[in-house]
């Protein structure tokens, strides 16, 4: 790719992460998710004209039922902004959201806009892990390289566990501590800058007077963190992925809804609008890994960034490494040798959730906003992806 002009982002925010299911946006659309995070953004940069806006990117990993239909320009639409903002779904599994960030800041990088958003969304409350009507290839299973495409995600993490010899002690003490984190970072206020509070608006019937009873309130921070989370509670739960297994509820991320969005613009944009940049996009890798190792995508693809950028790993100050399984995030730490001071400092998905296509936005706005409260250079977002893929993006404080 020729670069031709950098690519900055200039708003970043997201919803809080609710728990799916019995959490508090179980009954809230994701389109109306995505539609808060978006005129959020916007309220940013209250210099920008919308009507200069080229495109929206949007990451959803399940792109069906009440996300489907293109969300992203639904999500246009709805959230105000002018017809002649465009709006793309992409899907790339966990790291969709962080792949939109890419493509909003490559659109850019090679001249073909000046201002783009970039989003994530999901909600697992209301669209299923792997949808309403999944149908696998019955050629995955002609191949024994090809069958690890259909294991389910919590089966991958046996594997990574039991090549890179994670114990299960490991992996709960890495889950304490991930939920330590979580709460010692919402205790201090550090999510505040990230976050948009939701109005949540929960409707019942009163079957005697025929009313609908509403309440509403407001949330504003992630749901999922525990304080009562101990060794000694995760070491009574049972393994649900194999009979002898080490990976259990409490050692895995959250499925759970939530939506994020950034605003990406060039220097000509930026000096145009009078924005403030908060950071830019520096680099980005995606790359394969055997799918019934998913886990550990980031071992390749966080390098791969790495080079491209030109950084050497020492280099980066924060990390936001998504933690699907604490089998694989302790795998990918113990490979690459990274410093886990500078990995998920404030907490990761076991504590705080994982909305699939979300998460990518999501963390990249925590990564962008630790840069300037801690006045750090370089900030990095990695995640595994589903059917074995890693992604990275590394940002720079502006």
């Amino acid at each position: 790719m020729k670069q031709v002009q950098e690519a900055y982002i200039v708003a970043a925010t997201r919803t809080p992460i609710g728990r799916s299911h019995r959490g508090f946006f179980r009954n809230t659309r994701p389109d109306d998710l995505l539609v808060t995070a978006l005129r959020a953004a916007l309220a940013q940069v209250p210099t920008l004209d919308p009507q200069t806006i080229e495109d929206l990117i949007c990451g959803c990993a399940i792109p069906e039922g009440q996300q489907g239909l293109n969300i992203a320009r639904i999500g246009a639409v709805l959230a105000g902004l002018p017809t002649s903002v465009g709006g793309i779904t992409v899907n790339r599994f966990c790291a969709s959201g962080l792949s939109a960030v890419q493509m909003a800041a490559d659109r850019i990088r090679v001249g073909e806009a000046d201002v783009m958003i970039a989003a994530g969304v999901e909600s697992m409350s209301m669209v299923p892990m792997m949808g309403n009507s999944p149908s696998l290839s019955p050629t995955m299973f002609d191949h024994d390289e090809n069958i690890g495409i259909a294991y389910g995600m919590g089966l991958t993490a046996e594997k990574v566990a039991n090549q890179w010899k994670i114990s299960r002690d490991a992996q709960d003490a890495f889950a304490v501590e991930s939920h330590k984190r979580a709460l010692a970072a919402q205790a201090r206020g550090d999510f505040a800058a990230e976050i948009t509070p939701v109005e949540v608006v929960d409707r019942s019937p009163n079957l005697e007077t025929g009313e609908v009873i509403e309440k509403r309130r407001t949330v504003s921070l992630d749901e999922g963190a525990r304080a009562d989370t101990s060794l000694e509670g995760l070491a009574k739960l049972k393994a649900v992925f194999a009979a002898r297994g080490s990976v259990t509820a409490g050692n895995s991320s959250q499925t759970s809804d939530g939506a994020g969005a950034l605003i990406l613009a060039s220097e000509k944009a930026v000096k145009q609008h009078g924005l403030k940049p908060l950071a830019r996009f520096v680099s980005f890798a995606s790359k394969g890994v055997p799918p019934h190792i998913m886990g550990i995508g980031p071992i390749e693809a966080i390098p791969a960034a790495l080079r491209y950028a030109g950084l050497t790993q020492d280099a980066i100050d924060w990390i936001e490494l998504n933690e699907a399984f604490a089998a694989q995030s302790l795998a990918v730490v113990n490979t690459l040798g990274l410093d886990p001071a500078k990995v998920n400092p404030m907490g990761g998905a076991i504590a705080l959730g994982h909305p699939l296509g979300a998460t990518g936005a999501i963390r990249s706005a925590t990564a962008i906003h630790a840069l300037h409260r801690h006045n750090l250079k370089y900030s990095m977002v990695s995640m595994c992806v589903g059917m074995g893929q890693g992604a990275a993006g590394i940002f720079e404080r502006v």
